[in-house]
């Protein structure tokens, strides 16, 4: 059986506390850009898949149940874009969060009438919300787009 050299084992601590020190202070001191906009990117990607899911099980009965499918990759790509450019950061990247902001506010509306519509509305409150359009699904589509925005706000790393 080989044993580890302990040099090696605390070297990679050692940069691993090097490189958690160095994001800290990259977001402390509002240098957070290229990460923001990769998290942009992979919460686009997750969230569009699982929107997708979602309203094909209901067979996209309203064909605005379209619109935030197509604004995934719009976000993807602009996220990963936001990585690689300062100037794709600062320009496509915020119009396309914002275009996903506005449709996540507009998708809470959509599912709160969604719920109001079902057999009791909101008297029988719990369970069409249980069993109806998602509430608080749509908010989370917002905050995807509102990391977009406010990566576009901050600097970039180094």
């Amino acid at each position: 059986m080989r044993r580890h050299d302990p040099r090696i084992v605390d070297s990679a601590v050692d940069d691993a506390v090097l490189g958690i020190d160095r994001l800290l202070r990259n977001v402390e001191h509002g240098r957070f850009e290229r990460t923001l906009s990769g998290l942009t990117a992979a919460g686009a990607l997750v969230t569009a898949a699982e929107i997708w899911l979602e309203h094909d099980r209901a067979s996209f009965g309203n064909k605005m149940m379209w619109l935030p499918v197509a604004l995934g990759p719009a976000g993807v790509a602009a996220g990963i874009a936001g990585v690689f450019s300062r100037r794709m950061a600062k320009t496509a990247l915020p119009l396309a969060s914002a275009a996903i902001v506005a449709n996540g506010l507009q998708g809470t509306y959509l599912h709160v009438r969604g719920i109001a519509q079902r057999p009791g509305g909101w008297r029988m409150a719990r369970y069409n919300a249980e069993m109806g359009p998602p509430l608080l699904a749509p908010l989370l589509v917002t905050m995807v787009g509102g990391m977009g925005l406010l990566a576009a706000v901050l600097r970039r790393e180094r």
